[in-house]
């Protein structure tokens, strides 16, 4: 059947994100899923201070490039923010990781540049994308074009929204199988947008939070 991997969560260590590490472990288990991948705003520190061996944690970042949001995924070392996105790609490679351009339709969500074409794969799928059905079908045909695997996220920063959309993997679950299957195309986007209950909700939370 393959693995349920969530590909995008934002945690605490996100400062638009209210996810704690705990939280992350109950709703990706309550959600069915087998892994997320920790992909906060220009730092790793989340993805590494996750332990936990009831799920799968692959370790990334969501980089702030010169061109658009970009993440890294099997990222343990930061990477540094405000490059070009082609050497913010040749960091995350040096790394050890896969470069995937998130939300590659959404304009207001800094998209990567859609003029690069050394992305190792595309996310196509992205929960808190509005309106989610129309970005969902652009973004399938930018990677059907320039032939590049596809994966989901939601894209989460309140918890009740993690695996909102998500990555079916073919592979083990370790997470250098797990790389190596993205790169091979070995995945197929599932899920949906994020409900606009639980949209309001984080809204709501996060008013209160600044107040």
């Amino acid at each position: 059947m393959g693995l349920k991997i969530d590909f995008h969560v934002h945690t605490c260590y996100s400062c638009d994100s209210s996810i704690t590490l705990k939280d992350v472990v109950g709703f990706a288990k309550k959600r069915g899923l087998d892994g997320v991948a920790i992909t906060d705003h220009n730092t790793v520190k989340g993805a590494l201070k996750l332990k936990t061996r009831d799920i799968l944690v692959v370790p990334g970042i969501e980089v702030s490039t010169l061109d658009g949001h970009l993440l890294g995924i099997n990222v343990t070392t930061p990477i540094p923010a405000k490059l070009g996105i082609e050497e913010t790609i040749h960091r995350i490679h040096e790394a050890g990781g896969i470069a995937v351009a998130p939300h590659p339709t959404a304009f207001y969500k800094s998209p990567p540049s859609r003029r690069v074409r050394s992305y190792d794969a595309i996310e196509v799928m992205n929960a808190s994308s509005i309106p989610f059905s129309v970005l969902t079908y652009l973004s399938k045909r930018f990677a059907e074009g320039l032939g590049l695997p596809q994966t989901g996220g939601s894209d989460s920063h309140y918890a009740p929204e993690i695996g909102s959309a998500y990555t079916v993997v073919e592979s083990d679950p370790d997470v250098d199988e797990i790389v190596c299957a993205i790169k091979k195309g070995a995945t197929v986007p599932r899920g949906n947008g994020i409900p606009w209950k639980t949209r309001l909700e984080r809204t709501v939370l996060s008013l209160k939070r600044k107040i």
